[in-house]
């Protein structure tokens, strides 16, 4: 197995107000959120469960507000968008950074939209 499904990301206008929502509507919390923040994380009592908040001007534009985050399991983040890439993805958006933080929005041969991220050992090592 090359990857493992993080995350759904939803996109909306205000991330906080929407993540405080769907905590007070479920049995989700905080990872933790701050008013303001652009990007907010919610997840299950055992942290198995995620959803992430990214804010945005262009709402109802395709493809639309929500899309999947995937992690390698086998490889490095950049490894595995190469390999991605090789089968037919295309790159949507390059969101790397310097530090080594961030992914890569990518869509599938339909026009998907998903992101690749650093792997779980890439984000144990940063931290």
């Amino acid at each position: 197995m090359a990857g493992r499904l993080s995350h759904p990301s939803i996109n909306c206008t205000d991330a906080f107000a929407l993540s405080e929502w769907l905590e007070a509507s479920t049995r989700l919390r905080h990872d933790p959120n701050e008013p303001g923040d652009e990007e907010c994380m919610i997840l299950d009592p055992n942290g198995d469960q995620r959803l992430l908040f990214v804010e945005g001007d262009r709402l109802h534009e395709s493809p639309g507000r929500i899309h999947f985050d995937v992690a390698p399991t086998d490889r490095r983040r950049d490894a595995e968008i190469d390999r991605v890439l090789e089968l037919g993805a295309s790159k949507i958006a390059d969101r790397r950074n310097e530090d080594g933080s961030g992914w890569m929005v990518l869509a599938d041969p339909a026009g998907n939209r998903f992101c690749i991220v650093r792997s779980d050992d890439e984000r144990n090592e940063a931290s």
